[in-house]
């Protein structure tokens, strides 16, 4: 199966650019500021499927760049999802957990009520809107927490931070499940082969990481399977004020995902060892 990937140089676009049949887009091929190009380019491809891998992720930056944010994560989608479904193409769209409030502790079912806290969130929301409106066959996939051997993320973060410090503080009111980024390429793919054969599997689906975990206790981890030896200190959401407001709580339900497309949640431990193994061959 031929599949067209808007994305390129992100985490899980790196990871979709291993499989076989596979053409991706970056920047250069496809501007997401211009939401009808990539309508174009959908319309004229010849491939069997559409990923869309590519978004505006920067959380703190979106509460000042709310135009970019809502035209990347809302408008660009939505074009996508109409193009594809005028040639009933299946389109798999990555989403977030951040379109939930992140109250209680409870796992999110994909239909419980959305509320976004801020910018980022409200414009993922958006897409997943107006994709579900344009009618095709298509996957919306919320993740979380997503890690991987390439990019700007948490895992990294922490193995250069701990390559100098002997003591962090971390914080441990946040939880989630840590996802890796070849996890959800997979995924993507396995959800695109399903929808082209049944149209009836599409709809909005969690897939995330097990077990759910702290920041700080993911952290323990990275330094315990990196061997680094890096004393973590909880603290709250409060000592640490961003811009934009994290989910407290970000565990997602994903049984969902699991009945429909046989896709189960993947054990982050061993995906952490296999990008540090990555790491270190690099």
């Amino acid at each position: 199966m031929k599949v067209l990937i808007f994305g390129k140089t992100g985490q899980v676009a790196t990871e979709l650019a291993h499989f076989d049949g596979v053409t991706s887009l970056g920047r250069e091929e496809a501007d997401l500021t211009d939401p009808g190009a990539c309508e174009a380019l959908i319309a004229e491809t010849e491939a069997d499927a559409v990923i869309n891998a590519a978004a505006y992720t920067a959380v703190d930056k979106a509460e000042e760049d709310r135009e970019t944010a809502m035209i990347v994560n809302a408008m660009a989608p939505t074009a996508m999802a109409a193009a594809a479904a005028a040639r009933d193409l299946p389109f798999v769209h990555i989403s977030t957990d951040y379109v939930f409030e992140g109250g209680g502790t409870t796992p999110w079912r994909p239909d419980d009520t959305t509320g976004p806290l801020g910018v980022y969130g409200a414009s993922k929301l958006g897409g997943e809107h107006g994709i579900t409106a344009a009618g095709g066959r298509y996957g919306i996939l919320r993740t979380s927490w997503v890690f991987s051997a390439h990019g700007n993320n948490f895992a990294r973060t922490m193995l250069r931070l701990g390559a100098d410090r002997d003591a962090l503080t971390i914080v441990a009111d946040q939880i989630g499940g840590p996802t890796p980024a070849r996890d959800i390429a997979a995924a993507c793919m396995r959800m695109a082969t399903a929808l082209k054969e049944d149209a009836e599997k599409s709809g909005t689906y969690h897939f995330s990481g097990t077990p759910d975990v702290s920041w700080a206790d993911f952290a323990r981890e990275i330094f315990a399977q990196a061997s680094l030896s890096v004393a973590v200190t909880d603290i709250p959401t409060s000592a640490y004020p961003t811009p934009a407001q994290r989910p407290l709580n970000s565990r997602l339900d994903c049984s969902a995902t699991t009945s429909a497309f046989g896709i189960e949640r993947p054990d982050w431990r061993s995906g952490l060892a296999a990008v540090l193994a990555e790491l270190n061959r690099a």
